[in-house]
């Protein structure tokens, strides 16, 4: 992971699918576009993982970079996330973003929800 404290990172692989979805979307090279994380109350655990392509930057938003990637969430969801790193696996065992999140006491089996 980059050298930064509290930030929230971006794997290789996660990095080359962020990059391949937003050239699919057409916004790969339109600057005002981020990758939008955060979290949510439900899943099996008790709070679930979101992501999405925005360009509106909000006031209480923290922004971070991690390898030209330019990372944006809400405070309230920074909080959970902090030092979290955006991993993607395409492997036999199911294929498709997670977090690696040290903050999580527990998650569930399909790694999309986590507990603190």
């Amino acid at each position: 992971m980059a050298g930064a404290e509290n930030a929230i990172f971006i794997s290789d692989k996660a990095l080359d699918k962020v990059s391949q979805l937003m050239n699919d979307a057409g916004i790969k090279e339109d600057s005002s576009y981020f990758l939008r994380v955060g979290v949510v109350g439900g899943g099996c655990s008790g709070l679930s993982y979101k992501m999405d392509f925005d360009n509106e930057v909000k006031p209480m938003d923290q922004v971070f970079e991690d390898k030209g990637i330019k990372i944006v969430t809400d405070l309230k969801s920074f909080l959970y996330l902090v030092n979290t790193e955006l991993q993607f696996s395409d492997g036999l065992n199911g294929k498709g973003f997670y977090f690696s999140n040290p903050n999580a006491s527990r998650s569930c089996g399909c790694g999309e929800s986590f507990a603190v």
